[in-house]
């Protein structure tokens, strides 16, 4: 079997980016950080996370992150799933976060999306169903 382990983001601001992710995972914590070179610029980075799964952090990215509404090539979004979307929402509100964009209404799932400090596009996805044919539904007529 294979799964996700890590995501490492490139941000300007470690701590802005942590604040967003502690409201959304009130769970995890700083697993670890340090400081360190990457081609000749001196970085910090700092691991985000539990055991098993987390975000790597590393504070030496300039300029802005590409244009969500634009076609260019790079990382359009990445999502996590939970049992309690509103819990999520209502945490990362109280954090200061405002939600992007709505998700598609459908019957099977609830699924929202926030950007975070670092120009992220993240969503929350909540499934209202175990069975996968119901969960990842395709119209592909």
């Amino acid at each position: 079997m294979i799964h996700l382990e890590h995501i490492n983001l490139v941000v300007s601001d470690i701590n802005k980016s942590l604040a967003f992710y502690q409201a959304a995972f009130p769970h995890w914590q700083v697993r670890g950080g340090g400081e360190g070179q990457w081609y000749g610029k001196p970085r910090n980075w700092l691991h985000f996370g539990d055991d098993y799964n987390y975000i790597a952090f590393n504070d030496d990215g300039v300029g802005e992150n590409r244009d969500l509404t634009g076609h260019q090539v790079g990382l359009a979004h990445f999502a996590f799933v939970t049992d309690n979307i509103d819990a999520v929402i209502e945490r990362l509100a109280h954090a200061g976060f405002e939600i992007a964009k709505d998700g598609a209404e459908d019957e099977y799932r609830k699924n929202i999306y926030f950007i975070d400090p670092a120009g992220y596009e993240v969503e929350f996805v909540q499934y209202l169903t175990d069975m996968p044919n119901k969960r990842n539904r395709y119209d592909l007529d």
